[in-house]
């Protein structure tokens, strides 16, 4: 099965590029591992009761090299899959990835804060490790609220300020620093844009991966994290009423 690649005006909305080391390391077994299938797992965990196990369009937004795709294809069969990327680079890459899973996919080149897709046309919407890259984040949820259909799921995984501000992030990626969000703050936004998120739809993993000391104070020492703390993820299921 090919898979559709729209790569025809790449979008000029402003973002920040990616480092090569990120674009290195969005390639590993530990990103697929450790960061993206532990987070389908606790979103998947966060569903709320009755949901239905397959939808008809899903949508990853901020897909970068599509070691997501296979995995949604796998949890949730949709009749249609579509990726986007505002990096023609990565997209192609993508293509790559799902083509050897012989699944189909749609590509779409574009900004998270101006999604070519039609309003009401969504089923899921998953949104992983990709807030923090966004310049306008006001903007791209609110274009997520507008595509997603009534009833339609929004899967939010994202890492907090905390994180982002922490010194190892800053020297190994690039991010726009000034718009970096709490975990609250984050809520907080998805819920402004119209979402209704429960409390039992929220969860805040500290994994080894998020800590600046890579877990080591724990693993190798046996020193237990503070249970009051400034969280550095948020995962959380929203419904568009």
């Amino acid at each position: 099965m090919s898979a559709n690649l729209d790569l025809m005006q790449p979008p000029s909305d402003p973002h920040v590029p990616e480092t090569a080391f990120g674009k290195w390391f969005l390639r590993t077994e530990t990103w697929t591992v450790h960061v993206l299938e532990r987070a389908l797992a606790d979103l998947d965990r966060l569903m709320p009761a009755g949901a239905p196990r397959s939808f008809g369009v899903v949508a990853d937004v901020g897909c970068g090299f599509g070691r997501s795709l296979g995995k949604l294809h796998q949890r949730f069969a949709p009749q249609r899959l579509i990726g986007m990327d505002i990096d023609p680079e990565m997209l192609q890459a993508s293509a790559k990835e799902v083509a050897a899973l012989n699944i189909p996919v749609e590509f779409i080149c574009c900004s998270s804060s101006n999604i070519k897709l039609e309003d009401n046309s969504v089923d899921l919407l998953f949104c992983h490790q990709t807030f923090h890259h966004l310049i306008d984040q006001e903007r791209a949820i609110a274009e997520f609220y507008r595509v997603l259909k009534p009833g339609g799921v929004l899967l939010f995984a994202e890492s907090t300020r905390r994180y982002i501000h922490s010194w190892i992030i800053r020297l190994l990626f690039r991010h726009p620093m000034d718009v970096q969000k709490t975990a609250p703050e984050y809520l907080a936004m998805v819920r402004a844009a119209g979402f209704s998120v429960p409390d039992s739809a929220v969860s805040y993993p500290f994994l080894w991966w998020s800590r600046e000391d890579l877990g080591l104070l724990e693993t190798a020492l046996r020193i237990k994290p503070p249970a009051v703390r400034e969280e550095t993820l948020i995962n959380l299921v929203a419904v568009k009423p």
